[in-house]
C-alpha cells in the first residue's frame, strides 16, 4: 500500500469516526428535553425554558426557570457526562423584584393573561385576597403563580406586592369570606354611602372590627370599607362550619345559574366550564386544578362507560375527544352531576342539561362526547387542596 493510499485510508477512518460522534449541542438538547419532561411536563404550572447556545467552541445554558431542582438535575447530568458548559440560567424569582416575591389580589377579580398585555388571551382569574407567588416583571406586568400553581401575567392594578415579612403579617390577620354571588363594599356602615368596590363570591378581606350589621374591613392596598355581615362570614368560622355534602354542592352550583360564559373566567363575573366547577368546590373548601384537562386527573374514577347510575351529586363529568389508534384523548369540557340524569355546567351560561334522551334539556352534543366521571367529595388527593388541611389564606 502506498503512502498516499494509507493517507486516504486513515482520513476515511477519521471521517467515519467523526460522523459517529454526537453533536454536543444535540446532547444538550436531549438532556434539556428529558429534564423538562420529568420536572415540567405541563407549562401551565411549571416554567423550564432553557436552551444551549454556542459561541466559538463554548456552550452556554441560557433561559429561566422557577424550578431550582430541575436546573440542578440538568447540571448534574451534564457534569456526569463530562459535557462542559457555562451556566447562565436565571432562577426565578427575579432579583429585580427587590424581595417582593409575594402578592395579594387587591381588586374583586384580577384578570390573569397568557402574555403581558391587556389584549392577550385571558388564561385565568384570581379573586380578591388570593395569595400569589411573583417571579418576574415586564414593565407594568408581573408573572405570577396562583395557589393551584397556574402561571400567568397580571398588571400592577390587580395586585399588592409584599415581601415575606408583610406577607406573613397578612396571613396572620383575621379575615372574612364574601359569600354572595355579587355585591359591594361601602365607605361607611350604610348601603347608601359611597361604594368602595364591587365584590364577588370567594373574595377575602382583612377584618378590623364589627359594627352593628357590618364588618369593617381592609383591602390589601390599605383601603378600608364596610361589608354587610349577612353577605359574608368570618373565614375561620366558615372553615369550621364547612361540612361539604351533596346538598351544599348543589346549592352552590345553582346559586350561579345564568352567570355568563367567559373563556378564562373563574369568578361569578363570568365562568368557563372548569372555572365553574373550580368555583363550586372553592366555596365548599377545596382548591381544584385550573383546567378540565387537569381536573380529570384528580379524584376517584367512577365511570367511563356512560353508566350514569353509578354517579352521585358532586361528581365531575368530563367530555371531549376519545382516544383512537392514532390520536390521544383530549378533555375539553367539564360539568357537575346533580342527579335525575342531569348535570350543571358553564356553556353559553351556567345551565342545566340532561343525559336523558327523552328530556327537553337533553344535551346530545355532550352526551356523544362523554369520557368519564370522577368523584372529588370526601376523597383525599394530591391534585387538589383541602383548605381545612392547608392554611392558604390564614395561619
Amino acid at each position: 500500500m502506498t503512502l498516499q493510499s494509507k493517507g486516504i485510508l486513515l482520513m476515511g477512518t477519521f471521517l467515519m469516526g467523526a460522523c459517529t460522534l454526537e453533536n454536543p449541542k444535540n446532547q444538550f438538547q436531549s438532556e434539556i428535553l428529558e429534564i423538562k419532561h420529568e420536572y415540567a411536563p405541563d407549562k401551565r404550572v411549571a416554567l423550564f425554558d432553557v436552551e444551549a447556545t454556542q459561541r466559538a467552541n463554548k456552550y452556554v445554558l441560557r433561559g429561566e426557570s422557577n424550578l431550582p431542582i430541575a436546573v440542578a438535575a440538568l447540571k448534574k447530568r451534564l457534569a456526569l457526562k463530562n459535557i462542559e458548559f457555562t451556566d447562565s440560567i436565571q432562577l426565578l424569582p427575579s432579583k429585580v423584584l427587590g424581595g417582593k416575591t409575594q402578592a395579594i389580589v387587591k381588586i374583586s377579580v384580577a384578570n390573569l393573561r397568557s402574555t403581558p398585555g391587556h389584549s392577550s388571551e385571558l388564561a385565568t382569574q384570581a379573586t380578591l385576597g388570593t395569595p400569589l407567588k411573583v417571579y418576574k416583571m415586564d414593565d407594568n406586568w408581573y408573572y405570577v403563580q396562583t395557589p393551584d400553581d397556574y402561571l400567568a401575567w397580571v398588571d400592577s392594578g390587580g395586585l399588592e406586592l409584599l415581601d415575606d415579612q408583610d406577607f406573613s403579617k397578612w396571613k396572620k390577620a383575621d379575615k372574612i369570606l364574601y359569600l354572595k354571588t355579587y355585591g359591594q363594599s361601602y365607605a361607611g356602615p350604610d348601603v347608601t354611602s359611597q361604594t368602595v368596590s364591587d365584590l364577588v363570591a370567594g373574595d377575602i378581606l382583612e377584618i378590623l372590627t364589627i359594627q352593628d350589621a357590618y364588618y369593617k374591613v381592609r383591602y390589601p392596598d390599605g383601603r378600608q370599607a364596610y361589608v354587610l355581615k349577612n353577605e359574608a362570614q368570618e373565614y375561620n368560622s366558615w372553615l369550621e362550619s364547612l361540612h361539604p355534602d351533596v346538598e351544599s354542592l348543589l346549592a352552590t352550583s345553582k346559586s350561579m345559574m345564568g352567570v355568563p360564559y367567559l373563556w378564562g373566567g373563574t369568578s361569578t363575573k363570568g365562568l368557563d366550564c372548569s372555572g365553574f366547577t373550580k368555583t363550586i368546590y372553592f366555596l365548599n373548601g377545596f382548591v381544584l386544578p385550573r383546567d378540565a384537562s387537569q381536573q380529570v386527573h384528580s379524584g376517584k374514577p367512577i365511570d367511563s362507560t356512560g353508566n350514569f347510575q353509578n354517579l352521585e351529586v358532586g361528581d365531575l363529568l368530563f367530555f371531549g375527544r376519545k382516544a383512537t389508534d392514532t390520536t390521544a384523548e383530549k378533555v375539553v369540557h367539564v360539568g357537575m352531576w346533580i342527579g335525575n340524569n342531569e348535570f350543571i355546567h358553564a356553556s353559553e351560561m351556567v345551565r342545566i342539561s340532561s343525559m336523558d334522551q327523552n328530556a327537553m334539556n337533553f344535551d346530545e352534543w355532550n352526551f356523544n362526547r362523554y369520557l368519564r366521571a370522577k368523584r372529588i367529595l370526601k376523597e383525599k388527593d394530591a391534585g387538589f387542596i383541602n383548605l381545612n388541611d392547608t392554611p392558604l389564606f390564614q395561619d
